[in-house]
């Protein structure tokens, strides 16, 4: 067989199965258009189908098109995608809406290279806004097809060496068929999803079994080859948890870049001792004993955060932490809407209750 034909065999394949054993009823793929592509395609970015569709849901429900997320405070959209984590998915969101609501009249590019240029958007990305919203064939790499291509091709390495991802995206390119170009995208990505999973797939009823290289060789499991171990560091941070009568504890707004950029959360301090400088500068007397509570773990792509939340109630809100644009005296009946990094979502849960 040609490459040619081999491709097209493939492509086939992938769309047979697709037709009876894809997802279909998706709520992105309702009324699919750019704008709905793009919102969902980041959502998916690290995180579950299942965990992404309420999320979803619900920011159709608030953001309709590009211009309303564009008009929307960060506060507001950070606030709904509390829970999602990466909170930088978030912030590029709203910043390449605002660009392509105020520069480009609402309008996406229609090419790779110009939505590559925006914020937050990736070459695997933009291939599925083109491919899935807008009618325009273009390939895609996300994690899925990257899994399926190397098992399928047995290839070596690291899929995110750029090594590896040049040879993936060259057949990425080639297997995209020139019509059902959308079909096969979103096949592609069931098929990596539920059936060519990570752990345990299910060869048996994959619709590419016959020519998997990795099958032949029985060396499915070894396929794609794993990223080379790497300890994962510790770090440990003091969380102030400063409460008032009225039910209102002090939020600090943390820098746009770092874990949590441009979320509120409670105070950060090294140790106890800061602490104390703190309160003794900041709250004076009109404060009791700190209460350190039990320790909460958080883990990220890159480290394992250990957190000491200490509670202290204040008799007196200072002045001196009264600069809106990083301080926050916060209801705990949470009737304002602001972005939370989840460890302090349960934090002020716990707070409630006490």
């Amino acid at each position: 067989m040609q490459e040619n034909d081999l491709n097209i065999a493939f492509a086939n394949a992938v769309l047979q199965w697709f037709a009876h054993s894809g997802r279909h009823h998706l709520p992105w793929q309702e009324s699919p258009t750019p704008y709905r592509v793009w919102v969902s395609e980041i959502m998916l970015q690290q995180t579950q189908v299942s965990t992404v569709i309420p999320y979803f849901v619900n920011f159709m429900r608030q953001y309709p098109n590009v211009h309303s997320l564009a008009a929307a405070p960060l506060d507001e959209v950070l606030h709904l995608w509390t829970g999602l984590g990466y909170y930088a998915r978030a912030r590029n969101l709203h910043r390449c809406a605002g660009l392509i609501s105020t520069t480009m009249a609402g309008e996406f590019p229609r090419s790779v290279e110009d939505l590559c240029a925006l914020p937050g958007i990736g070459r695997s990305t933009a291939g599925a806004i083109l491919s899935l919203g807008a009618g325009i064939r273009a390939a895609i790499l996300d994690g899925n097809v990257k899994r399926v291509l190397s098992r399928y091709h047995a290839i070596p390495g690291w899929p995110d060496l750029p090594s590896v991802q040049k040879q993936l995206w060259v057949i990425a390119e080639d297997a995209t068929p020139a019509t059902y170009f959308a079909a096969y995208t979103q096949a592609m990505m069931d098929l990596g999803a539920t059936v060519c999973t990570r752990s345990k797939p299910m060869c048996l009823l994959c619709p590419l079994q016959d020519g998997c290289k990795a099958r032949k060789s029985d060396a499915v499991g070894e396929y794609p080859h794993r990223k080379p171990p790497k300890a994962i560091p510790i770090r440990h941070a003091h969380l102030l948890m400063c409460r008032t009568a009225a039910g209102e504890v002090l939020l600090e707004r943390r820098p746009e870049s770092g874990i949590w950029g441009g979320l509120w959360s409670f105070p950060e301090f090294t140790d106890m001792a800061q602490i104390e400088e703190f309160c003794s500068l900041r709250l004076r007397a009109g404060y009791q004993p700190p209460e350190c509570w039990p320790v909460v773990k958080h883990t990220f792509s890159h480290f394992h955060l250990q957190i000491t939340p200490v509670c202290i109630d204040t008799s007196a809100q200072p002045d001196v932490v009264m600069e809106t644009q990083r301080w926050l005296w916060y209801p705990l009946d949470a009737s304002i809407a602001v972005g939370l990094a989840a460890p302090v979502k349960e934090l002020l849960r716990r707070l409630r209750q006490t």
